[in-house]
């Protein structure tokens, strides 16, 4: 079984994440390019963490059996590649509790005034002259865009926090365990305090936040974004945030990635920005859980079972 993983790791991620699987898997982590397409052809399972699966690359994937993502999967065709009997299978729920947490530090950091407060330290100023602006999460309304693994965990914190939980999902059928309030999106993006996004990336959700949601946004509302940066229109957003149409923004993602240098997002102050680090609990590049999981996935394709959390179905 040979197993390709495609994305930019150090070497100190490469070793750990083949020490994870099987001595008797050939596990070859490469970065997108030339010497990728020499693994193609032979390859059985892909981890695609920066490349397109698209029919290019299927079609000369001659031995692949299954496509295997993290919780995102909007790099990969799934129609093309049930067309040529590939399964693809996400991890969906696997990062949930690193996710949730990572919301909550971005909360607590920006409504505590951390960042500042850290720099303030540091730069050894004079304690008399503190002047900054703090509050407390109890009472504060949080809209959870996306009802999922994440979503629940989010609202599960946020209610051990005395807050109030509004949910939108875009399944009908998705329900809360009581402590959530389902509502129309334009409802949630208007009454919400804090606007938190966990839905994926697809035809339906791209741009989902743009002019038009900032500005049914209260003025004071702080907008969270730790699912997928194409869900926003980041220029729409970095107006809203400059022209005063929300208060601020916590950040894990962006349409460009890694965020370009002379991104204006950089030099506000009313933004927190973290690299797409939110669902990575052990490290910038590893996570074992998620590993364990895929491990789990390959083996049950070798067994001629299907995988779990499965994206697409073969006859």
């Amino acid at each position: 079984m040979k197993i390709l993983i495609v994305g930019y790791f150090n070497e100190t991620s490469k070793s750990n994440i083949a020490r994870c699987f099987p001595q008797e898997w050939k596990v070859v982590v490469v970065p997108p390019g030339e010497e990728m397409l020499h693994h193609i052809e032979d390859c059985h399972v892909i981890i695609p963490e920066h490349i397109k699966i698209d029919h290019s690359l299927l079609s000369i994937a001659k031995k692949l059996k299954l496509v295997q993502t993290g919780a995102g999967f909007d790099n990969v065709d799934v129609p093309t590649c049930t067309q040529f009997g590939i399964w693809v299978a996400n991890a969906g729920g696997v990062n949930a509790q690193a996710v949730a947490e990572h919301v909550m530090a971005l909360l607590l950091s920006y409504y505590k005034n951390i960042p500042f407060l850290d720099s303030f330290m540091k730069n050894k100023m004079d304690e008399n002259q503190l002047d900054y602006i703090g509050s407390e999460l109890k009472g504060k309304t949080i809209g959870i865009i996306g009802l999922g693994a994440i979503g629940k965990k989010v609202a599960a914190f946020c209610r051990v926090f005395d807050m109030n939980v509004l949910a939108y999902a875009r399944d009908a059928n998705a329900q809360s365990d009581g402590s959530v309030k389902m509502t129309d999106f334009d409802t949630l993006i208007s009454t919400s305090d804090i606007v938190s996004v966990h839905v994926p990336l697809n035809q339906q959700t791209k741009h989902l936040i743009n002019k038009a949601a900032f500005k049914k946004m209260k003025n004071t509302t702080l907008f969270i974004n730790t699912a997928r940066g194409g869900i926003v229109n980041e220029r729409d957003l970095i107006d809203a945030l400059k022209d005063g149409d929300i208060s601020g923004a916590c950040l894990d993602v962006f349409e460009t990635e890694p965020l370009p240098i002379d991104s204006e997002l950089r030099n506000m102050s009313n933004v927190i920005l973290t690299p797409h680090t939110a669902g990575m609990p052990d490290g910038r590049k590893f996570h074992k859980k998620r590993y364990d999981f895929f491990i789990k996935n390959i083996k049950r394709i070798e067994n001629g079972e299907e995988p779990e959390s499965k994206l697409n179905q073969l006859l």
